[in-house]
């Protein structure tokens, strides 16, 4: 990654150094339960700029703010309602982003100029050292979209992270590793800035498990005027053309449960045994597609409840390309 420095022993010492980094500005790659982030200064504008200029984002597309626990949520939101406190009593540290009315502490440059902000807790123990690492720092909590091109299928490993943003980044910046991602998809993403929570994106975490946190009725994403990370139609998606749910031919990629036997001279990527190592090994899998060159990838997609319903959505959007 040219002069990058990239870092493969998360040590006390390293984090208190890439937390260092992040107070004076620059870029921190890291791992999270879900996928890596790239994480700024959540306070600072000019760093997250660099997020921004990196990913080739869209200016107006929200970030989300990690914080090193529950307790921290205050900072960044106003009128916090019990249900998303039972909520992140429940699921935090976990793949859970919950969107709340925003503190004044959360300015534009994060929100996407909204009146709300992405907050969560990562259940990983590099990103919980780094936060607690920033957090005796004096900093607030560290905005971090998944670190790739924006558009691209997200990193799950340090190596995707240094093979796809390692010539966007200096010689000041950092790619932490800590090894592949358990989930794999990213997180669930719930609307708490209404009575009722509304799943604005699925994942891990599902509608199932929120009613029994809650007690509430969960709402689909059907008339929401918020914006969130990876809610775009076309998003998540490799060079090669993904086809969902037809037969391989000859010199595609496929991608099945194990169940499901390969067909002749077609290049099998990944075999799931199920649905929760399916989303583990998806991006890997899609990001091992352009690695081989291939035109097409055919993804027999899981059917059922359960993370099975993100690895869905992933899959609608990737197969409409970039």
């Amino acid at each position: 990654m040219g002069p990058s420095q990239f870092v493969s022993h998360c040590t006390a010492d390293a984090m208190v150094v890439a937390a260092q980094k992040l107070i004076d500005g620059h870029l921190v790659a890291f791992p999270t339960e879900t996928v890596y982030g790239l994480g700024a200064d959540a306070t600072n504008e000019m760093a997250i700029a660099k997020i921004y200029a990196a990913k080739g984002r869209p200016a107006d597309h929200p970030l989300i703010v990690h914080v090193h626990s529950m307790h921290a949520m205050g900072d960044w939101a106003d009128e916090i309602p019990a249900f998303a406190i039972a909520l992140a009593r429940d699921f935090w540290p976990g793949p859970m982003t919950l969107i709340l009315n925003r503190s004044s502490l959360a300015q534009d440059f994060i929100t996407g100029g909204q009146n709300s902000v992405g907050v969560r807790v990562p259940d990983h123990v590099v990103a919980l050292a780094l936060l607690s690492a920033l957090h005796g720092l004096g900093g607030k909590g560290i905005a971090a979209p998944s670190a790739n091109r924006f558009g691209h299928v997200s990193p799950t490993t340090a190596q995707a992270v240094k093979d796809e943003l390692g010539s966007y980044l200096n010689e000041q910046d950092q790619i932490l590793d800590g090894g592949p991602c358990t989930v794999g998809v990213e997180s669930t993403i719930i609307d708490c800035t209404g009575d009722m929570p509304k799943i604005l994106r699925p994942g891990a975490i599902t509608a199932e498990m929120i009613t029994t946190s809650t007690g509430l009725e969960v709402l689909d994403s059907t008339g929401t005027s918020i914006r969130v990370s990876g809610s775009l139609d076309a998003h998540y998606a490799p060079a090669a053309q993904v086809l969902l749910d037809q037969q391989p031919l000859a010199g595609q990629g496929f991608i099945a449960l194990v169940a499901t036997a390969t067909p002749q001279d077609v290049i099998r990527l990944a075999s799931p045994n199920n649905d929760v190592e399916f989303a583990q090994s998806l991006y890997a899998s899609l990001r091992k597609a352009d690695e081989l060159g291939l035109t097409h990838v055919v993804i027999e997609q899981p059917t059922g409840s359960g993370i099975a319903v993100a690895i869905r959505d992933r899959l609608k959007r990737a197969a409409n390309g970039r």
